[in-house]
């Protein structure tokens, strides 16, 4: 029994001796001939598996299993810097690997998040070491100037996307991209919008694009909450939205919303003030322009979240008092 126990060691040694002689020759072994040169998009939220696919659907890898197996062993496959890569020679993976942790990009990616704030946007761009920040000294109305925009104000006027830059880009030329972006969808729903809105222009859409963005992270939610919004404006009462509320404080914003920040009257509060604050809240998606400018037809005038993100509907107040002692007392 001993000698069996001995020989299936033995035998399992040998083994992982094997295996790691085949992966270190594996890992030095040029990977790609005849196929380069080609460009590999590492995408946000692309991670080693996903990478290793297209790695391998492009022909610059064999064996996706040991290219994966190699870069746990060697702590490489949470370290990939998103860009775009541009493979023109034949690398080994282990140069695959180091390259994509080195971030050796041909071009950059910068991404704005939808719901983001513009003072969340140029925090990202200065954290990005390979792009120009010209931005930096710049005041908000300087920086809209910079860009083209025709007004002192920026909020939401950016479209939420990943950019694409060559290295050492000026931060300019990403945000100039994104405000076009932005006036081109902003555009493309206001031609499309459902009748008798009460928006004068299309950038009256955006800030109420922006409030539905910040009130709900449920899709399918948006068009009803644009609804509700829609149907107090008709009626002349406030929008009594939080988000807007939340903006206003500022950087005095704790996470902890009081009732004395709702009494607190800033031109954002909109239980104070009647009507659309004067700018909008956030950066829109595409969806919650749409849903701005295509409400829901509801009767609904309340709504309260259940705390896991989506909404109880309401359309007069005993019936929202009633969901609010239910999901929030």
């Amino acid at each position: 029994m001993k000698n069996r126990i001995k020989h299936i060691v033995l035998l399992g040694l040998t083994l992982c001796l094997a295996g790691a002689g085949w992966l270190s020759w594996y890992a030095t072994r040029p990977q790609g001939v005849g196929v380069l040169p080609q460009s590999i998009h590492v995408r946000p939220g692309m991670h080693l598996r996903a990478l290793t696919t297209a790695l391998e659907r492009a022909g610059v890898i064999e064996h996706p299993l040991a290219f994966r197996l190699l870069a746990r062993v060697l702590g490489k496959g949470h370290s990939i810097k998103l860009g775009v890569y541009t493979l023109d020679r034949p690398l080994t993976p282990l140069q695959l690997l180091d390259k994509f942790e080195r971030g050796e990009v041909s071009q950059i990616a910068v991404q704005f998040i939808e719901g983001w704030t513009l003072r969340e946007v140029r925090a990202a761009l200065a954290a990005q070491p390979l792009l120009n920040n010209d931005s930096a000294t710049l005041s908000e109305a300087e920086l809209a100037q910079a860009i083209g925009v025709d007004d002192t104000r920026l909020e939401g006027r950016l479209f939420p996307d990943t950019y694409f830059f060559a290295p050492h880009s000026s931060d300019l030329d990403v945000l100039r991209r994104a405000y076009r972006l932005q006036q081109q969808k902003l555009q493309a729903a206001w031609e499309t919008r459902a009748p008798d809105l009460p928006y004068r222009t299309p950038y009256e859409a955006l800030i109420m694009a922006s409030i539905v963005e910040k009130e709900t992270g449920a899709a399918f939610e948006r068009p009803t909450i644009a609804g509700v919004f829609v149907n107090r404006l008709r009626l002349g009462m406030r929008l009594q939205t939080d988000p807007t509320v939340i903006y206003g404080l500022g950087e005095r914003f704790d996470g902890n919303l009081r009732k004395a920040d709702l009494q607190r009257d800033t031109p954002y509060n909109t239980y104070t003030r009647a009507g659309l604050p004067p700018t909008p809240i956030a950066m829109p998606s595409e969806a919650a322009i749409r849903a701005a400018l295509n409400p829901e037809k509801t009767d609904a005038l309340y709504f309260v979240s259940r705390g896991d993100g989506t909404h109880v509907f309401s359309s007069t107040l005993d019936a929202h008092n009633r969901a609010v002692n239910r999901y929030q007392r």
